[in-house]
């Protein structure tokens, strides 16, 4: 058996384990017996709240996946709806942050003045956690929905303007200088000298951004409300459904693996060899 089979394997078992411990680990709701009238009139009969066994779990988790798109109302969308208005907000974010990030970085890694003009905004702004910016956008901005792709905007800028930068400083002095030999252009050199030697820094950059946005808009959705998978988390809580917001969760965790795997691919693609 291959190694990748036996790490299969072993993580089927090691989840199956788990659930059957998390699965024993809840005790069984007791029937109430015989109730006052306090008792019924106050709820005193209803089971108590307590966090749902896995098979509470994954019967939810069909009866979501099995319908993900139905709309019933401005509080009651499908799975599928919810995470498709996240990932919309996410992406927005991001390719407006990669368009500005990316070309900025490799000025800053050309030219030495640009990064002692830059890096003094770079490192008050930087440190700045995205939430933190909700309230100023929400004023300035006046729309819940473009205040949460700024957010996703301003966090995911950060680390592609480094990795950029560093990237493109960190192009071999030879391989230029045997560009201006050859007299290329200063664009020519950036697309064919430089932007392959530096990809695979710039792709990591990528990839470590769009971790960061997928973590933020959760949050973000949180505060602004109305849809995406962060609203419906704190939706969920507030009905006091955990079997949902257990389930909720877990699809967050599975969408942010599958945008990280898309990030890996593409750093394969990108893998630069001298």
């Amino acid at each position: 058996m291959s190694e990748n089979k036996k790490a299969a394997l072993y993580s089927i078992l090691l989840l199956l384990v788990g659930c059957l411990i998390w699965e024993l680990s809840i005790p069984a709701q007791k029937a109430a017996g015989e109730l006052t009238e306090y008792e019924l009139l106050t709820g005193g009969g209803q089971p108590k709240a307590g966090v749902p066994p896995p098979s509470q779990v994954l019967g939810k988790a069909w009866e979501q996946l099995s319908n993900p798109f139905y709309d019933a109302g401005p509080n009651d969308k499908g799975i599928g709806i919810q995470i498709g208005y996240s990932i919309y907000r996410v992406l927005t974010g991001y390719l407006l942050a990669a368009l500005i990030a990316i070309p900025l970085g490799f000025l800053i890694g050309m030219s030495r003045v640009a990064y002692k003009a830059l890096n003094p905004f770079i490192q008050v702004l930087r440190p700045i956690s995205p939430l933190a910016w909700m309230p100023l956008a929400l004023f300035i901005i006046q729309d819940s929905e473009m205040s949460a792709i700024f957010v996703i905007f301003i966090c995911s800028i950060w680390p592609m303007l480094i990795n950029t930068a560093f990237g493109v400083a960190g192009v071999r002095e030879d391989w230029v200088n045997v560009a201006r030999t050859h007299e290329l252009s200063s664009l020519k050199t950036a697309f064919t000298v430089i932007l392959p030697a530096a990809a695979p820094t710039i792709v990591t950059g990528m990839r470590i951004s769009i971790g960061i946005a997928w973590l933020v808009i959760v949050a973000a959705e949180m505060l602004v409300g109305g849809t995406g998978i962060g609203y419906y988390v704190w939706n969920e809580w507030n009905n006091l459904d955990l079997t949902s917001v257990i389930f909720s969760i877990l699809m967050i965790g599975i969408v942010g693996m599958l945008l990280d795997s898309l990030f890996g691919l593409l750093q394969r693609m990108v893998a630069y060899t001298e």
